[in-house]
């Protein structure tokens, strides 16, 4: 239920900051920077947040996280509602938040393994992988429901206030011991997650290529999507409508990831994420709102499918002690190029239109995503547990 929460308020946020950010100053490329700003911040120290939650407790690391997420979310609430609102606060708040965000993640792949067993993994991942992607999509939606229906101000105000829910749940969690290896310092500790997350190969090189691929979609879903949806559909009512056919993609997604077991997990997996893009191409050909939300939904099918599989890979391959390190690395590598990403998308569809942007977006999905299937080992990795490492079955 937390991980259902924390999402879903995570989600809320770059939704009532895009529209709110446009009707404060009409600027797409202000509200880029406003969104960019939690992607740069979490860029900046998730190596830490990664490498602290290996070396102390995830549960109150991720407790800590969400305190600070539900902070920055009710002083954002407060510029909105007293009118005070800046686009200099408001970036600032995004960045306290994205300070969360980047302590949280880490922990939370890493706390994964504490609750489940092994032969578990699979079927866990599917369920959080459709809680996690479902909870985006609602809480994307029912941000713009909001945004449209009280404003920006009490969209983040109830978004403040999931979070303090989600870390009164956090805390109520019993996990197993946490495994833990010692080092000399955190510098230690980094150097020893690098080793680790560099000896796998099929891992780096789809970091690399969601680096691409995360950058387009924090583009599309963060800023462009909205945009769009302003300029040439009903707004944040229609963008609601496009992100609800994601979830509800999500959702039959994770019931189809629990019965698959391909033995080329990343084979598959990357398989899945040429249809990332295809909102992008409905939007480009200006397909109506039935087709769109119909791409919505294939998208968040193919994404729900590539999660899992991704996920349960690499909490079966990476040593256990080393997980929200190797996690940390996975995620600063893949959201690295995001913030680029969004000001981009930001001062391109200002200066030459949603075509070019749209187009960009499919670009950046399509050709490192062919690219990748040269890795052999992206290619030709099974689904086998490595003897050096993986979970390990959860002490009862």
């Amino acid at each position: 239920m937390s991980y259902l929460i924390t999402y879903m308020g995570t989600a809320m946020a770059p939704i009532a900051m895009a529209f709110g950010v446009l009707d404060l100053t009409g600027s797409t490329a202000d509200a880029a920077f406003v969104i960019a700003a939690p992607t740069v911040a979490a860029i900046g120290v998730i190596l830490i947040g990664g490498a602290i939650a290996d070396r102390t407790s995830r549960q109150k690391v991720i407790f800590y996280a969400e305190l600070l997420a539900m902070s920055a979310q009710l002083s954002m609430a407060f510029l909105f509602l007293s009118g005070l609102a800046t686009v200099p606060w408001l970036t600032f708040f995004m960045l306290i938040n994205g300070i969360g965000i980047a302590f949280n993640a880490p922990a939370s792949t890493g706390l994964i393994i504490q609750l489940v067993d092994r032969e578990d993994l699979q079927t866990v991942n599917a369920i959080l992988g459709t809680a996690r992607h479902g909870a985006i999509a609602i809480g994307a939606a029912l941000g713009g429901l909001l945004v449209a229906w009280v404003g920006p101000g009490m969209t983040l105000l109830i978004d403040g206030v999931s979070f303090a829910i989600s870390a009164a749940l956090i805390l109520s969690l019993k996990p197993s011991a946490q495994l833990k290896e010692k080092s000399e310092s955190i510098i230690q500790d980094l150097k020893l997650g690098w080793k680790e997350f560099s000896s796998h190969t099929w891992l780096w090189s789809i970091v690399l290529q969601f680096s691409l691929v995360v950058a387009a979609l924090e583009a599309f879903f963060g800023l462009i999507g909205p945009a769009f949806t302003r300029d040439y559909m009903a707004g944040a009512t229609h963008w609601g409508f496009i992100v609800s056919g994601f979830g509800i993609g999500t959702l039959v997604g994770g019931l189809f990831a629990i019965k698959i077991n391909p033995r080329y997990p990343m084979r598959l997996a990357v398989m899945m994420v040429f249809a990332f893009p295809l909102v992008s191409l409905a939007m480009l050909l200006r397909s109506p709102l039935e087709v769109i939300v119909l791409a919505a939904f294939l998208v968040g099918f193919c994404d729900q499918i590539f999660s899992v599989l991704w996920y349960t890979t690499l909490q079966i391959k990476v040593a256990p002690a080393m997980m929200s390190r190797v996690s940390a690395y996975d995620h600063i590598g893949s959201i690295a190029l995001a913030p680029l990403g969004l000001v981009a998308a930001g001062l391109l569809y200002e200066g030459y239109g949603y075509q070019t942007t749209l187009t960009a977006t499919i670009i950046l999905v399509v050709i490192p995503t062919a690219l990748v299937f040269l890795v052999k080992d992206v290619r030709n990795m099974t689904n086998e547990e490595d003897s050096r490492g993986g979970a390990t079955t959860r002490k009862t």
